[in-house]
């Protein structure tokens, strides 16, 4: 696995317009290349349609991002080429029948076909077999899976595996196109707090290779530029923020294969509907004030184009 330098986030007045209202409104962020960025919040205020739109598969609304060189939402398929998901779940799950040598294969074998350089095309078949096995290993290695623990090493099935091992697979699979954003969503759900603290860990780990990452959560640690997102103050609409992210989830379609592949651009997962009231979020080092902008209320492009652009690394 190459170390790449990572993407720069940031974000001015960014937000994203539904059917429902708004996901998210007056976003602001400033966030250096290897940050460890938390969308901290409660579940349904629209923590996964931030990071699926900071990721590229999910179009803005109003205001703009830049993830590295990349301004959204004009770049959309660039931010893609450099940013990965781990764990999404609803848009990436893991393959449950597949073992964890066939999931690895599978990942190396897409990065290899759609994100490779035309030239490695040209080379061997047992180079290019010795080159994916070095990427797994790399790639496991920086995730902090060991196949030796599981119960039938490699080939122990995904459904086999405890949550905290299948992340750190998610993580690895991501892992092995070199990204410069990772992207990982609901890093709380059932995990112990000896787990969370693993996980931290390990996603510190990335961001001290240089790789920016960009996770989901209910609680940030303190070490973390923090993102927070949550319905108004007035309570206006709140009693749908759990409906409108429910509602998004269960419209996802697996991304895994899709991902990686720069001609599909049909992942629905990005159609994530938008809460009655605007989720406000802010920035701990650039706090964003909710101040919305009316000129585009009657703009909803951007949540019902989404299922054109998810679902890509």
């Amino acid at each position: 696995m190459d170390s790449p330098h990572g993407a720069a986030v940031k974000a001015e007045d960014f937000g994203l317009k539904g059917p429902r209202g708004w996901a998210f409104r007056g976003i602001g962020l400033d966030a250096a290349p290897g940050s460890l960025i938390a969308v901290e919040g409660p579940s349904g205020s629209g923590r996964t349609c931030l990071l699926l739109a900071l990721t590229g598969r999910m179009k803005p609304t109003e205001g703009h991002a830049e993830i590295g060189r990349h301004r959204l939402p004009k770049k959309m398929a660039a931010v893609r080429r450099i940013a990965a998901l781990g764990p999404v779940p609803g848009v990436n799950d893991l393959d449950q029948s597949l073992t964890v040598a066939e999931q690895l294969r599978e990942g190396a074998l897409l990065q290899r076909h759609y994100g490779a350089p035309i030239r490695s095309l040209f080379r061997s078949r047992a180079e290019r077999r010795a080159t994916a096995a070095a990427r797994i290993d790399a790639a496991l290695d920086a995730a902090g899976l060991d196949l030796a623990t599981l119960p039938k090493g490699e080939r122990t099935t995904v459904r086999d595996l405890e949550r905290l091992e299948a992340v750190r697979l998610s993580v690895a699979i991501a892992l092995l196109g070199s990204p410069q954003l990772l992207a990982l969503d609901d890093l709380d759900i059932k995990l112990s707090d000896t787990e969370r603290t693993e996980v931290w860990a390990l996603l510190r780990s990335i961001a001290a290779r240089g790789i920016t990452v960009l996770a989901v959560c209910s609680e940030a640690p303190a070490d973390a530029v923090v993102l927070r997102t949550g319905p108004k103050e007035d309570g206006a609409g709140a009693g749908r923020d759990a409906d409108a992210e429910a509602d998004a989830k269960a419209e996802a379609e697996p991304a895994a294969k899709a991902e990686a592949e720069p001609a599909v651009e049909k992942d629905s997962g990005a159609k994530k509907d938008a809460e009655t009231g605007p989720a406000t979020a802010t920035a701990t080092e650039n706090d964003a004030d909710d101040t919305g902008n009316d000129d585009n209320d009657d703009d909803t492009k951007g949540a019902d184009d989404a299922l054109a652009e998810a679902g890509r690394a």
